[in-house]
């Protein structure tokens, strides 16, 4: 199973999180790394700086916005697969620190991995 949580709403695990995965390429700004549990920071599933600035959260570009990040996430075959190995074999939890929850790499990354 996978999950997406915000991070600033969930800096500690939670029942049924399983492995935890922070997916932003920038640390969460404001959180203290001591104060945050996580078990893996994948920053090479993040989109590019370029995509992340060019989409600047704006739903009108959100269909774009995961056609570019697909396309960016296809020389990262092997990570996906890993990450879907581990949902299969329990809880994954994809962390990410955009304020807006319906539109974020989070959202489009477990909808690539489903």
């Amino acid at each position: 199973m996978i999950r997406v949580k915000r991070i600033y709403e969930s800096p500690g695990p939670e029942p049924g999180d399983g492995k935890r995965i922070l997916v932003d390429r920038l640390w969460p700004r404001g959180l203290r790394k001591d104060a945050v549990i996580i078990d893996e920071w994948k920053k090479e599933l993040a989109p590019s700086k370029e995509l992340r600035k060019w989409f600047g959260h704006d739903p009108a570009k959100w269909e774009e916005f995961k056609k570019r990040y697909r396309q960016e996430l296809e020389d990262r075959k092997g990570l996906l697969e890993e990450m879907r190995r581990e949902a299969r074999h329990g809880t994954v939890t994809i962390l990410y620190g955009a304020k807006d929850t319906e539109h974020n790499n989070g959202v489009a990354l477990k909808e690539f991995l489903a």
